[in-house]
């Protein structure tokens, strides 16, 4: 996988296993060291199941984000207003540093989030790398929140949309 390009595209209902593996790739590593095993296995249960993932997909709500074939990244969203809610973005972790996370929030802004106002979102307080990732793409921290299964707090940043196709 070394070298190949990341490409994104709208999720289709045969991609509901693998953007699931993508959230089962992620969450353990992600969130055991910040919120605890129970945190993590009530989160897949619940925001991962076929049946959420499969309604999501079919409400075009979903891209993947492939490189050499395989899907190694996820984005979903709603949208609310003149806002884009982006409530999941992950990459698996060997595809970390490729561009694929990215791609994906490009892809959003420049796709579904055309012509809104801002981008949302959330991370977990502790979730440097997400922080980081973030502040790199240009969203500032707004607020916090409660997390709503018992996690630390949501820490909600956004981003206005460039409405010349750029952040």
């Amino acid at each position: 996988m070394t070298g190949e390009p990341v490409t994104v595209r709208t999720a289709q209902a045969d991609d509901v296993d693998a953007v699931r593996e993508v959230g089962h790739r992620t969450w353990p590593p992600t969130y055991t060291p910040i919120a605890g095993a129970d945190y993590v296995r009530t989160g897949l249960e619940q925001w991962w199941s076929r049946e959420r993932t499969a309604q999501s997909i079919a409400a075009g709500r979903v891209l993947v984000a492939e490189r050499a074939g395989a899907v190694v990244g996820m984005a979903a969203y709603t949208v609310e207003g003149d806002a884009l809610d982006l409530w999941r973005l992950y990459v698996v972790p060997e595809a970390h540093g490729t561009g694929a996370g990215h791609a994906l929030l490009e892809a959003v802004t420049a796709g579904p989030a055309a012509g809104l106002r801002v981008v949302r979102l959330a991370h977990m307080d502790g979730n440097t790398a997400a922080r980081a990732f973030y502040e790199r793409q240009g969203f500032t921290e707004t607020h916090r929140s409660a997390d709503e299964i018992g996690g630390p707090d949501n820490v909600w940043m956004e981003r206005p949309v460039d409405r010349s196709g750029g952040h």
